[in-house]
């Protein structure tokens, strides 16, 4: 659900977008890594899956908000995308049904969009594979969608318990969608690239047989809450 102060029927067409350099710096880093760097944070709700397994998706969000069951704007924010762009769609009320399918997939990615988020549903997903085009949704429903009624392209949108940005940075994979504030781009970067190191040097100590009460230093804790061992 929006505030209220939510604008309706406002197209902004330019975007503050972070630059090329700072989303390539983010792209390949996995959405759990990414949620640990900036505080836990930027997390969407759990129920936002992809629609085939496998997709992956790093870009500046462009955001469109749709009313109930309306899917007029998702063809409005089509004449916006710019190269690389991850559309992030949110709705003002929760309600099932399919506002995308293959011929706004086509469209979107002749318009240079890496893949969509959006917080209700979508349909013609066996399509969506086979063209390379990675969406996450909250709902499959075949059910149709009208074209009658205003929202808005590029405004700041509530997807999922989570607040988006227009040029915010959107992350995208199998464990869900995660949130990078623009401003906070190259030190979610610096540290995804710290963790994925050290990461890295655990995985080769748990590989070799090493446990983690070990390396994490459990024991004395575990005893001290009364933990027992018995034979």
């Amino acid at each position: 659900m929006q505030s209220a102060e939510t604008e309706i029927g406002v197209v902004h067409t330019k975007v503050r977008r972070a630059t090329d350099a700072q989303v390539a710096a983010l792209q390949g880093f996995g959405v759990a890594t990414v949620h640990e760097v900036i505080g836990r944070g930027g997390l969407m709700e759990p129920y936002m899956r992809p629609v085939f397994a496998g997709a992956q998706a790093c870009g500046n969000a462009v955001t469109v908000l749709l009313q109930p069951g309306d899917n007029w704007m998702m063809h409005v924010v089509a004449e916006i995308i710019q190269d690389g762009d991850v559309v992030v769609a949110g709705i003002t009320s929760d309600c099932p049904g399919g506002y995308f399918g293959d011929l706004l997939a086509t469209s979107f990615k002749a318009r240079g969009a890496k893949g969509l988020i959006i917080d209700a549903g979508v349909r013609d997903t066996a399509q969506y594979e086979a063209m390379g085009f990675p969406v996450w949704s909250k709902y499959v429903c075949a059910q149709g969608t009208v074209k009658d009624t205003l929202g808005s392209v590029n405004v700041p949108i509530i997807c999922a318990g989570q607040l988006v940005r227009p040029g915010d940075i959107v992350i995208a994979d199998d464990d869900g969608v995660v949130v990078v504030p623009n401003e906070m781009a190259e030190r979610a970067a610096k540290g995804a690239l710290a963790r994925e190191n050290a990461e890295a040097d655990k995985r080769a100590k748990f590989a070799k047989g090493e446990l983690g009460l070990d390396m994490y230093s459990m024991r004395d804790g575990l005893k001290a809450a009364g933990l027992r061992y018995v034979d």
